[in-house]
């Protein structure tokens, strides 16, 4: 039987997610709504970043076994767009004229975009690989 995901760190874990949601949301939907001709897809991964942090937030709140699954995709699909986005800001600056959320590695926010996703794989994990006391009933 695995852990919950939203007990203990995990409700810190969720909060710093939905805290990403609105932060990433708000910024994107007022760079989108006001500059968007002026960098595009600097813009459009920033809506695309707050969405998978919604995604994340949503599916560690609800800690089902479907959700887990749902939770591991985003974060990793969060730590892969941090490394692709974080590598392309870097290599290709004029590719991004204004920053993202991941750019060079989540720089703007303190590197956070960087490490969150790996706090997320570990909980996942670490939630994930918990079996049953020998005094807990099983699920069978």
């Amino acid at each position: 039987m695995a852990e919950s995901l939203n007990k203990g760190p995990g409700r810190v874990l969720v909060g710093i997610y939905g805290v990403f949601a609105l932060s990433a949301g708000a910024r994107a939907g007022v760079q989108i709504a006001s500059k968007f001709d002026e960098a595009p897809l600097a813009y459009s991964l920033s809506a695309l970043a707050a969405v998978v942090y919604v995604v994340a937030t949503v599916a560690l709140a609800r800690s089902t076994p479907t959700s887990r699954r749902v939770a591991f995709a985003a974060v990793g699909f969060e730590l892969l767009g941090v490394l692709a986005v974080g590598t392309a800001s870097i290599v290709d600056p004029d590719a991004f004229p204004d920053a993202t959320v991941w750019s060079d590695f989540g720089q703007g926010y303190g590197f956070v975009p960087l490490v969150l996703p790996l706090i997320g794989l570990f909980w996942l994990w670490w939630t994930g690989r918990r079996q049953p006391s020998p005094s807990e009933p099983s699920a069978r």
